[in-house]
């Protein structure tokens, strides 16, 4: 029998972690945030995510990139990166600290 999980425990696992370059600490001075998500989530999922995982903020936006495979080598040996998806969302309300390095 397989267990099925509640909502809330789906929340959980749908941000997988913080995407952090360059590119996305510049976005964080217009209160965007990059993150890694599960492929199958959708926008309202990742935006109760993000609310759930970070208390008194609210996401105004969400935007969604899927990342395709590449082609990678290792020496002799050649293979693929792994696809995901990337989730840019847009919050009101305070900064998120842990991610700015503030």
């Amino acid at each position: 029998m397989a267990s099925t999980k509640t909502n809330k425990e789906r929340l959980y696992d749908i941000i997988k972690k913080p995407l952090i370059s360059e590119k996305s600490m510049m976005a964080v001075q217009m209160s965007q945030y990059s993150f890694e998500v599960d492929k199958d989530a959708t926008k309202v999922e990742i935006a109760q995510a993000i609310e759930l995982a970070y208390p008194n903020r609210k996401v105004k936006k969400v935007r969604t990139v899927y990342m395709p495979s590449h082609a990678k080598r290792l020496g002799m040996k050649f293979g693929r990166t792994q696809s995901g998806k990337k989730a840019i969302v847009t919050i009101e309300g305070d900064p998120i600290e842990e991610l700015t390095g503030v």
